[in-house]
């Protein structure tokens, strides 16, 4: 169990400090601009649906290209991208920062500098995420996780306040050179980090098609990060609503200005800010399922109350606990799949993850933003907050699997069991892989429990197809049978990608054997001999 202290000591390493403010600084300098481009619009006297759009311009990019920037972070040396990436991001804030002080700034043109912008967020998301590793001891790197996440979703509250605040004071021009100020900042940190090294020890040297599909692999044959997956989409989906559309909230049904959207702003992120101050010790308290429940279900009581209030002081009372709601949510899903995920596939899962955090993002920014065009912003946030509800209560039959299972480091599995070669192996040629085991009629049904497990672990590890077949001579030899994309990711399943978990599932499976034998490594495709024991076995892996 991590204790309150704990959670924090990844901030005593000088290094991590650093280029974790300077990131916590480049988030809220980025939602500050989202809010600056938002409030543009409103003094442009936009729609609803054209000012919930500016979130999705930021999001789509995102959506579009965090998978293959997770595999790039994989591979390249992630400290390298992080400074290309900030240095491209602040010419292009300050390009608009120029654009808008010369009063150039169209909705068009805000759109188009707003989704420029989300492609270097997009580059940039997962090799941040996965960098903890780079500059933590081992035995941090779930807090570091946990800080990671909770800076870049504090970020997410603190940045709107902080811009609804300045916007009175210095305009929107001043924001938007803000950010790229902001931009800056964080590439300086980075330059005082160590050389990064590709977090994959592989002798692959470049992303191929396999590599995209790897994570995506590992996700889908991963029971916890689908479930965490799930439970994200459903919280974001109506808890968006928020910061989508707080901004005409503030400015047609409040009747405030500037100063006044930089409150309710500031409310949300002081709760956020308690939120992060509570996590720990929530953490010790209640589950992570309970956890969603709760939170869930005062955001959406939040919600429902601002589609009723029309007096400041009461929203503003309202904002505050949305806001711890917001940080613990979305934070904790986030420190709770980076704390699941080995190494050799960090940055790919993280970028399925921040896909759909993004894809949700925008997808219901454009979606509330249309609702509340046709139905008003008072029923939009009702209907949100019901939907919240809903949800949350539909969450507690979906609770969250453990991710706390031990060490999720590499564990070689040793040398290459003897076996025959069907044709002449060359490192991009496809494998498949046979294994023998004599098990006992008694021991039948246990084992073939405890290799769908095994098979879940093939799948989530490399193998593309996998089946098991009773031999068609002898009954009491079962033939574990799967496919890997090459010569070369088999080797790198062996070596680099078996974590203690899945070492453990392995030993479970030719316990139950009487004997195991590699039979034979297939580089042809063969007919198979026998019968398929299990047709649905990954339905109950």
């Amino acid at each position: 169990m991590t204790t309150a202290a704990g959670a924090w000591a990844p901030l005593r390493h000088p290094v991590f400090r650093a280029v974790w403010i300077a990131a916590f600084v480049a988030n809220v300098g980025t939602w500050m601009q989202t809010v600056a481009g938002q409030w543009l619009l409103i003094e442009q006297h936009s729609s609803s649906l054209l000012i919930s759009l500016v979130q999705s311009a930021s999001s789509v990019p995102v959506l579009l290209l965090v998978i293959p920037a997770g595999v790039v972070a994989d591979f390249l040396d992630r400290r390298r991208l992080l400074l290309a990436t900030q240095c491209v991001q602040a010419v292009i804030a300050g390009i608009l920062a120029l654009l808008t002080a010369a009063g150039r700034t169209s909705p068009e043109v805000l759109l188009l500098f707003t989704f420029l912008l989300g492609c270097g967020a997009a580059a940039q998301l997962p090799a941040y995420q996965a960098m903890v590793s780079d500059l933590l001891p081992r035995s941090e790197l779930g807090s570091g996780a946990s800080l990671s996440s909770l800076g870049v979703n504090l970020a997410r509250a603190v940045g709107p306040a902080v811009a609804g605040l300045l916007l009175a004071h210095l305009g929107v021009p001043w924001l938007f050179a803000l950010n790229a100020v902001s931009f800056l900042l964080f590439a300086v940190a980075l330059l005082f980090t160590p050389g990064g090294r590709p977090a994959n020890g592989s002798a692959m040297t470049a992303a191929s098609l396999s590599s995209f599909e790897a994570g995506g692999r590992y996700v889908l044959n991963s029971p916890a990060v689908r479930r965490i997956l799930l439970r994200l989409v459903l919280f974001a989906l109506p808890a968006n609503v928020l910061w989508a559309l707080l901004a005409p909230l503030a400015e047609g049904r409040l009747g405030l200005g500037a100063a006044g959207y930089g409150v309710l702003l500031g409310a949300a992120g002081a709760g956020a800010v308690a939120g992060a101050v509570l996590m720990p010790l929530v953490q010790d308290r209640l589950s992570a399922s309970a956890r969603l429940t709760v939170a869930g279900a005062v955001y959406g009581a939040g919600l429902i109350g601002l589609s009723l209030v029309r007096d400041v002081g009461v929203a503003v009372v309202l904002l505050v606990p949305v806001g711890v709601a917001w940080i613990a949510v979305i934070a904790g899903l986030n420190a709770g799949v980076q704390a699941f995920l080995p190494d050799w596939v960090r940055a790919r899962a993280l970028a399925v993850y921040q896909m759909v955090l993004f894809a949700t993002f925008a997808g219901s920014a454009a979606l509330w933003g249309a609702v509340a065009t046709w139905t008003g912003l008072g029923r939009t946030f009702a209907g949100a907050g019901v939907l919240l509800v809903a949800t949350t209560i539909a969450g507690v039959w979906l609770p969250l699997r453990r991710t706390d299972i031990g060490d999720r480091t590499a564990v070689p599995a040793g040398v290459l069991p003897e076996a025959t070669f069907v044709g002449a192996v060359s490192p991009d040629d496809p494998v498949e892989v046979l294994v023998r085991y004599r098990v006992r009629p008694e021991h039948r049904d246990d084992f073939i429990r405890a290799i769908a497990e095994l098979r879940t672990s093939r799948l989530r590890t490399g193998a593309t197809q996998w089946v098991l077949l009773s031999d068609a001579v002898d009954a009491d030899q079962l033939v574990e049978r799967y496919r890997v994309a090459s010569w070369t990711e088999f080797l790198d399943q062996l070596t680099n990608r078996q974590t203690p978990f899945d070492d453990e599932i392995r030993r479970r499976v030719e316990a139950l054997a009487d004997t195991v034998t590699w039979q034979r490594l297939l580089t042809v495709a063969v007919p198979h001999h026998g019968h398929d024991v299990v047709r649905n076995l990954g339905e109950h892996a």
